[in-house]
């Protein structure tokens, strides 16, 4: 597996790292677990407050420096580069401030004597994390769980290595010791070897449903503790009573945010009948708007695909779409224009039997459906495999929140898209995984709950 750093606007080659072998793999695993055995596991809530804190100061004062990365490697627009790291600050900063709190002994009622549930770390954590968000995803694991005593190893994607040294030195730098965050350029026969290792004792992955099922049945064969956030297709429901000016921009930003590119995003835009020909109208006109170029200049709108695979795999799903009678309102090609870029897309007239009813796409390609009423919304919502995210769009909020709880995902979000914040869970259901980041769920997803029981 080559880690390699390549601007997807260009195709430049902007760095190269070589995989770890064998005796620096087993250095950094033994430094990990002598750092969580003689020094991490031992300090004190406030201590680790310190170091997560210095962290989110240095990404706020170097914003540019951390973004630039961004850009550079995965292609993302620099205006939503600065925004992630101002959101991975929050994070760092939102566990230092309330990891005691979330994780403070619970006294349990009895009649006789004492019951108390304590919460204390259990080892080294392993993490395989994606591209789309290089920092955000690794601050959701990290964050938590070395306010909880763990020390973490993180495998990140091999096309954003530099992003991943820098936040092993942005923690080196914050005052981590030796071990307590580690990054791993390995392949993929070194994860298999890091989940064995007996001195690994959780792993978490966000990724695809295929890399979630090799990484869960790995880790289950050694009774490993796990969380997957994978896929998704999120339901963007609209019903007869929407603001529809309201409803066409935040389906513009729920399917164009990160190019399209987040598990969260909408992706498929299920709006009852009376105002679906409005709808249709008015997407398809914002999406047409779009102008690609530099992700680096503020005036671009439309960013390129992290690399020229995904573009390839995207077109190629358009097409299997296509040739199985779907329609294409809008787009459905490459972009005239160097870079990886893929046209805005909108796909309808998608049947039961069209591979795309039932697939993720990762990219700016919307699918639209037409349907009579809420209870056919809400059918057509559920029979997904997936069950990440979803939005709801009526003016009737009680009416919102009934719909809400017939959706079965995650999450679901009323009159906007789905967003994520340090103090919000995230997480899915069905092939979307498992499991629940940020929030207070967060934390006690890898700390054993010790009950401690006095006759």
């Amino acid at each position: 597996m080559a880690y390699q750093s390549t601007n997807p606007f260009n195709a430049e080659v902007l760095a190269t790292f070589v995989e770890h072998d064998a005796a620096e793999l087993e250095s950094r695993l033994a430094r990990a677990a002598d750092c969580y055995d003689n020094a991490w596991r031992n300090t004190t809530f406030a201590e680790r407050a310190a170091v997560l804190a210095k962290a989110a100061a240095i990404m706020r004062e170097r914003t540019d420096e951390f973004a630039n990365l961004i850009t550079l490697e995965m292609g993302k627009l620099i205006a939503q580069s600065r925004g992630e790291v101002q959101l991975s600050a929050a994070i760092l900063d939102y566990y230092a401030e309330n990891a005691e709190r979330f994780l403070a002994p619970e006294i349990l009622p009895t009649k006789t004597g004492e019951a108390i549930v304590e919460s204390s770390p259990i080892g080294v954590l392993f993490g395989v994390e994606p591209w789309n968000f290089p920092y955000y995803q690794i601050a959701r694991f990290a964050a938590p769980n070395l306010m909880a005593g763990n020390v973490i190893m993180v495998k990140h994607a091999s096309n954003v290595p530099q992003c991943a040294q820098a936040f092993e030195k942005l923690m080196q730098e914050a005052g981590a010791p030796a071990g307590a965050y580690t990054n791993l350029f390995i392949s993929k026969d070194q994860v298999a070897q890091v989940i064995d290792d007996v001195r690994v004792r959780g792993v978490a992955l966000t990724g695809s449903e295929a890399a979630g099922a090799v990484v869960a049945s790995r880790a289950g064969q050694n009774l490993k503790k796990t969380t997957m956030e994978l896929g998704g297709s999120d339901a963007f429901i609209v019903l007869e009573d929407a603001d529809l000016e309201r409803a066409v921009k935040s389906a513009v930003m729920g399917r164009m945010g990160n190019a399209g590119q987040a598990c969260t995003a909408s992706k498929r835009f299920i709006v009852v009948e009376s105002l679906a020909d409005a709808f249709l109208a008015q997407f398809k006109a914002a999406l047409a708007n779009f102008k690609p170029g530099d992700p680096m200049n503020k005036e671009t709108t439309l960013a390129p695909l992290c690399s020229e695979d995904a573009l390839q795999h995207l077109l190629n799903q358009v097409q299997q779409s296509v040739d199985k009678g779907a329609r294409v309102v809008i787009g459905g090609a490459r972009m005239d224009h160097p870079g990886a870029f893929m046209e805005p897309t909108i796909l309808t007239d998608i049947d039961t039997s069209n591979p795309a009813y039932k697939e993720e796409f990762f990219g700016p390609v919307a699918l639209f459906f037409r349907v009579a009423d809420e209870n056919a919304a809400i059918a057509l919502a559920n029979d997904s495999p997936f069950g990440l995210g979803g939005s709801v769009f009526t003016q009737d909020i009680d009416r919102a929140k009934r719909v809400a709880s017939r959706v079965e995902t995650g999450m679901v979000f009323i009159n906007r898209p789905a967003s994520s914040a340090p103090d919000l869970p995230f997480g899915g259901i069905k092939n979307s995984g498992y499991g629940r980041e940020l929030s207070g769920a967060g934390i006690q997803e890898f700390v054993n709950k010790k009950l401690i029981r006095v006759a």
